[in-house]
């Protein structure tokens, strides 16, 4: 088995020490190692994280190969510093069954640049209206632990609860998409000011905020696990911050755009900031953040959502709603948490490996740089300054808010169980 002999990086944002890899594990962590015959990095001092892991990514695949494949998908996550994602089940057919949930971990195995980990559909069909088979496909070859009907909310109040008690059984968690259905009929943004003087459907903050209160109520009727996806508002931050004094057993994520990017961005009627649940305001934006560094908010989940151009030139009422993340996400939470000072790159770890690994059960992931784990790691340039080009992306879409934006951050390298998937910022 080949080593590898990463020379002077800061471990965690740590003082600078040497990574000496063997095989699929770490050896050894510290002050000038040595290893005859291994390849050597020089990290001058980059940031060395764990694999990061994504509990939210739309693979596209089956049946939307136009937008993404798990081949290009996992492309896309090497070179943003991944080595786990959790593939959404809003695919064609829906990821509702033992068989289409293997299809896709296996394509998964055989792509070789991350490991992907199918999320099953809560209901069948994405309907709302049955129980899909979440028991058989948690005892299929994927292992599926997270199961979400994300793009569409288990809005019947009986079948959340149902989900909830069923995946309890094996330790399993339902991912709730947060949308009251009869609140955004119609909706196309944030509802507020900027919604009223466009004229466009407004997206009020309560639709989301009342799905999260009643869920975190269930699951600790139940005492079952419930995660919330993309959770964007202030009030969903409150909700989810009184859940857990209570105990209840509730897990966040927010989005890098949620971070970033407001509702006033709108007023250009440019469709690729279109998104679902919609870009709020600036104070929203703020309280995120904040939440994130308090541990309110678990985790950052890209929601990596490719759209093929056609879907998104258009007018923007008849656009398709999200944005491709995955090779931007680390950029994006540099610039607006760690160049902020409100997380320093431990947290980042935590938030974006440890926390996601562990909420989805994801073996030999978010695991510690020491000796003994498996070497799933990221090497980050975090002195890097450069503008955001989409036409070099691996992903097979191009819809990001950020083309021509400048971010901090570059992911030089990314090791996927000792192997290296991506090398000076290129894919293997």
């Amino acid at each position: 088995m080949s080593k590898t002999l990463i020379r002077g990086a800061k471990v965690l944002g740590g003082e600078p020490q040497d990574v000496l890899i063997d095989g699929a594990v770490v050896e050894a962590v510290g002050r000038n190692l040595s290893a005859e015959g291994a390849e050597v990095v020089e990290a001058d001092g980059k940031v060395l994280l764990p694999g990061l892991v994504d509990l939210h990514t739309h693979l596209r695949e089956p049946g939307r190969e136009d937008s993404e494949t798990v081949l290009t998908g996992t492309r896309a996550a090497a070179s943003g510093g991944y080595t786990n994602v959790f593939a959404m089940a809003n695919t064609f057919p829906v990821a509702d069954t033992a068989g289409v949930v293997e299809q896709v971990w296996r394509l998964g195995q055989e792509s070789g640049y991350c490991d992907v980990q199918p999320i099953g559909a809560v209901t069948v069909g994405l309907e709302g209206a049955k129980l899909a088979e979440l028991g058989a496909m948690h005892e299929s070859a994927a292992g599926v632990t997270v199961f979400s009907d994300d793009g569409k909310c288990v809005h019947d109040a009986v079948i959340m609860r149902r989900a909830l008690e069923y995946v309890k059984a094996f330790g399993g968690v339902v991912a709730q998409h947060a949308q009251e259905p009869r609140l955004t009929e119609g909706a196309q943004m944030n509802e507020g000011v900027v919604s009223a003087e466009l004229g466009l459907g407004g997206w009020p903050a309560v639709a989301e905020e009342s799905i999260v209160a009643r869920d975190v109520l269930l699951a600790e009727h139940v005492g079952s696990r419930v995660h919330i996806c993309h959770l964007s508002t202030a009030g969903s931050v409150e909700i989810v911050r009184w859940a857990k004094s209570r105990g209840i057993d509730v897990t966040a994520e927010v989005t890098p755009h949620h971070l970033l990017l407001t509702d006033e961005l709108v007023r250009s009627y440019d469709p690729v900031y279109k998104v679902n649940p919609p870009l709020r305001t600036e104070r929203d934006v703020m309280a995120l953040r904040e939440a994130l560094a308090d541990g309110t908010i678990d985790i950052v989940a890209t929601d990596h959502a490719p759209h093929p151009h056609e879907d998104k030139d258009c007018e923007w009422a008849a656009a398709a709603m999200g944005m491709v993340g995955l090779e931007t996400a680390l950029s994006v939470v540099q610039a607006t948490m760690v160049d902020t000072g409100l997380l320093d790159w431990a947290g980042v770890a935590d938030r974006m490996s440890f926390k996601p690994a562990q909420i989805g059960q994801a073996t030999g992931h978010g695991r510690p740089v020491s000796a003994g784990e498996p070497a799933n790691l990221t090497l980050v340039d975090a002195a890097y300054r450069g503008q955001v080009d989409p036409a070099g992306f691996a992903s097979r879409s191009r819809n990001t808010p950020y083309e021509g934006r400048e971010l901090p951050g570059r992911v030089t390298h990314t090791w996927l169980r000792g192997k290296a998937t991506l090398v000076d910022g290129k894919l293997t």
